[in-house]
């Protein structure tokens, strides 16, 4: 049984394997595609100012849905870039900004999951780390100049509401995407073993 253990052990290490990369990078594709095509319903929230900012959060979930279903350094931030490239390549409006962006982004969510030593994969956890993204974004606004006009309401209020609208999407939505995915089996040949699973060859 220890041999068979030692095998798991080093099957599930919580280094990133070809594996893990490749189903990264397709989530990635598929959410890059996701991310431009965003773009029209992003648009569709102009009814008052900066409503838009309810429903940013969608682009920054590549980099929490990825590490839910991976549950591994690095993935966040490698999805996020992953996703904006995808993004890029269609034809996005944002063109090659979005670099910059993708990069503090991913560069946010995968700090929060850092900070719980990748060890906590909560919807609560998910929506800190999407807000993080947030945090992240806002580095290039500033950098581009797309708020230096604002008056202090008005960042409150578009700020406020891109945590918000981060932390349902890139929390508590990727959270239930992923239960629907655990639901098949599917994630347990994504992830490290955990103690649980060493338990149960034990039994």
């Amino acid at each position: 049984m220890y041999v068979v253990q030692g095998a798991v052990q080093k099957r599930g290490g919580r280094g990133l394997k070809l594996s893990d990369l490749l189903v990264t990078i397709l989530v990635s594709i598929v959410l890059g595609v996701v991310y431009y095509f965003w773009s029209a319903v992003y648009n569709l929230f102009s009814f008052f100012p900066q409503a838009d900012e309810l429903v940013y959060g969608m682009w920054f979930m590549a980099s929490t849905l990825v590490f839910l279903l991976i549950r591994k350094p690095g993935v966040a931030l490698i999805a996020e870039i992953a996703a904006a490239h995808v993004s890029i390549l269609f034809g996005s409006e944002w063109g090659i900004q979005l670099v910059m962006y993708s990069v503090l982004q991913g560069l946010g969510a995968e700090l929060v999951f850092a900070a719980f030593r990748y060890k906590n994969y909560s919807a609560s956890v998910a929506a800190l780390a999407g807000i993080g993204a947030a945090v992240g974004s806002l580095i290039p606004d500033i950098y581009y100049g797309y708020i230096q006009d604002y008056q202090t309401w008005l960042l409150f209020a578009k700020y406020g509401m891109r945590a918000v609208s981060s932390a349902l999407i890139c929390g508590y939505l990727a959270y239930a995407i992923v239960k629907a995915v655990e639901a098949t089996g599917v994630t347990n040949l994504l992830r490290p073993v955990e103690d649980k699973d060493y338990a149960a060859l034990d039994d």
